[in-house]
């Protein structure tokens, strides 16, 4: 990120935090933990009473009643009750910000404010499944290589703890010097039979090392940039964030929240420090009268194409359909990148575990032989 645009950052960030800077004005509640699948089916339904003409409180009531017992009918009920006393809906949902984030309060409230609730539901609900769409293909795809990571590793571990020790005591027997390629593995067995519970410990504090990292702002900011520079994935996760800004900015945009608040909120909704900072640096940047397309293309996070996708947005006046038009592209192009890595890792572990268990079946042979040979002799 270039010094001008950091510079840009810093005076917004002294301005927030002035005697001028917003307080949320609605009491937090958490009635429990909700599952993401279970308010993009809240979304969805309520969007289809809404396309049916039923009255706000009336969808909340109908969907309430048909709900199972768990956190998120109680959200609803709550919501339902605020509602019926007198609140609007985007007022009643604020009350649970961790059900229902920024993005869809402020849709929901640009959508009472316009009088389009239904077309705003639509549009919010299409996001979700989208959104939901593009985790669910990451994390589907990551399923088999993890799979085989993880049997890999416990059959070898198996092997190096129990069957290696077995041939030590056999290999005692012989006279004569070992194979080095014998010798180490025997050594390597031994010293995992000596400390085995530092296979336990190792993954236990890696990942407490991680959790304590992504605790810190600097730490955090650290773990996202390394994400972003690993192989292979690094891509894959630049490329869905820039969907999800995409995606996300042209939503807000199109339902008439005003760039700049749209670009607060998507900056807030980044699970990612590196591209929230870029958000804010364009934010910056067009709170000070630039075209939004100069600071994107200055950030360095955003490749050209969008950029420049960008730039013929504003320039037409449909910035809202090229937004949406970059998070299908982004969206596709992850799509490709997940199955070229898959296709990679797989036959990538496959070889790694043969080479692996032939490096241990290699080095329990060779003793064998020599034996064999002396029997023969």
């Amino acid at each position: 990120m270039s010094d001008k645009l950091k510079a840009r950052r810093e005076r917004l960030a002294e301005k927030a935090s002035g005697p001028g800077a917003a307080e949320p004005s609605a009491q937090r509640r958490s009635l429990g933990h909700v599952a993401r699948k279970a308010k993009v089916l809240f979304t969805l339904q309520f969007a289809t009473l809404q396309d049916a003409g039923l009255p706000v409180l009336r969808s909340l009531k109908v969907l309430e009643n048909q709900m199972e017992s768990g956190a998120m009918k109680r959200v609803v009920g709550e919501i339902s009750s605020d509602v019926e006393a007198g609140s609007s809906l985007s007022e009643a949902m604020a009350k649970h910000p961790s059900v229902f984030d920024d993005l869809y309060v402020n849709m929901i409230r640009a959508g009472e404010a316009s009088g389009a609730l239904t077309i705003i539901c639509n549009r919010l609900a299409g996001f979700m499944e989208k959104a939901e769409a593009l985790r669910r293909r990451i994390r589907g795809a990551m399923v088999y290589p993890m799979m085989v990571m993880l049997i890999a590793i416990a059959i070898v571990t198996f092997i190096m703890l129990f069957v290696v020790p077995k041939f030590e005591d056999a290999f005692a027997q012989l006279r004569g010097e070992l194979p080095g390629m014998t010798r180490f593995l025997i050594d390597t067995s031994r010293w995992l039979v000596d400390h085995w519970y530092l296979l336990l410990a190792l993954p236990l504090a890696v990942w407490s090392t991680l959790v304590m990292l992504g605790r810190s702002p600097s730490g955090r900011h650290f773990l996202d940039r390394v994400r972003l520079k690993l192989p292979l994935v690094g891509g894959i996760i630049q490329r869905s964030q820039v969907a999800r800004f995409a995606r996300t900015l042209g939503t807000l945009s199109s339902s008439g929240v005003p760039l700049l608040q749209a670009l607060e909120i998507t900056g807030e909704a980044s699970g990612n420090v590196v591209m929230r900072e870029a958000v804010d640096a364009v934010k910056v940047a067009v709170k000070e009268g630039e075209p939004i397309a100069r600071p994107m293309g200055e950030c360095g996070f955003f490749d050209d194409i969008v950029v420049n996708m960008v730039d013929v947005g504003e320039e037409t006046g449909e910035l809202d359909r090229m937004l949406m038009k970059i998070a299908d592209n982004n969206d596709t192009e992850v799509d490709v990148r997940v199955a070229a890595m898959t296709a990679v890792l797989e036959p990538l572990l496959i070889v790694t575990m043969a080479v692996i268990v032939g490096f241990i079946v290699v080095s329990l042979y060779l003793p064998l032989l020599k034996l064999q040979e002396l029997i023969g002799k």
